[in-house]
């Protein structure tokens, strides 16, 4: 059994790109940053920033490119999907990608409530199926 599964809580760094392929799919990518902290041996407080490129596509990139702006905390659900080209010199560069297939907001502007939750499950037809029994973010510890 193979699984490729990524969930991430942190902080949008600067407002979607959302784009239409050739083909009129819509496609969203972005990246968020998530902090860690700790103490170190000598006591002193450190911190560490990782930052994650997100693609979405299709109805989820849609609400992303209306709703998600830098600075938002959002819940990102998705895999790992990295991929290659050449550059105009020839060499082979890679990345590696969170394509999300859930989204949850969970920061708005006052006043504003948040748009539901989107989820790509059901019309992606790239994704897994997944059972419906999924963890939802109110089951999470922390």
């Amino acid at each position: 059994m193979d699984l490729n599964k990524v969930m991430l809580i942190g902080n949008v760094t600067k407002d979607p790109e959302v784009r239409t392929t050739p083909q009129g799919v819509n496609v969203a990518s972005f990246s968020i940053a998530t902090n860690t902290t700790w103490t170190d041996s000598s006591g002193v407080k450190q911190e560490k920033a990782e930052y994650h490129n997100i693609v979405a596509w299709r109805k989820l990139a849609e609400i992303i490119g209306q709703y998600v702006k830098k600075g938002s905390k959002i819940y990102i659900e998705g895999k790992l999907q990295t991929r290659s080209w050449d550059d105009p010199s020839g060499v082979k560069k890679y990345r590696t990608e969170v394509v999300a297939d859930n989204m949850i907001m969970l920061s708005g502007k006052s006043g504003v409530s948040s748009p539901p939750t989107q989820s790509t499950r059901d019309t992606d037809p790239f994704s897994q199926s997944l059972p419906a029994d999924d963890i939802r973010l109110e089951d999470v510890p922390f």
